[in-house]
């Protein structure tokens, strides 16, 4: 039986707010443009659902990590527009730090052969 490949993944709890954190860093953004550019900076890979982002941008802004200004979108409506705090800038470095030693560890960790242990 053929099975057809996923190309999306999974998401990791905890992860969303340093994927938004990421987006917004690359520009101010709304909501929607926030989902759309996760999914291009993740190539196409993480598929963001809106019921999951709204409570993550709101709980970044309640944290001082986001702060937001009104302004018109694309479409000629208005948006609440998303910008990185300093606080946020800070948070987000340490997230991408401890990131990367995670998957470091983790690589190591699966790279172990039965002789090695």
């Amino acid at each position: 039986m053929y099975r057809k490949e996923n190309k999306s993944a999974e998401l990791l709890q905890g992860t969303l707010d340093l994927l938004v954190l990421k987006a917004v860093s690359l520009g101010k953004m709304h909501g929607y443009g926030i989902l759309l550019r996760i999914e291009q900076i993740s190539g196409g890979s993480l598929d963001i659902e809106q019921g999951a982002l709204y409570p993550a941008l709101y709980r970044l802004e309640r944290q001082g990590m986001l702060e937001t200004e009104w302004g018109v979108s694309e479409n000629n409506r208005k948006a609440k527009y998303y910008i990185l705090t300093n606080r946020g800038r800070v948070q987000l470095k340490d997230e991408e730090r401890s990131w990367s030693r995670l998957v470091d560890a983790i690589g190591t960790a699966l790279k172990a052969r039965p002789n090695e242990v």
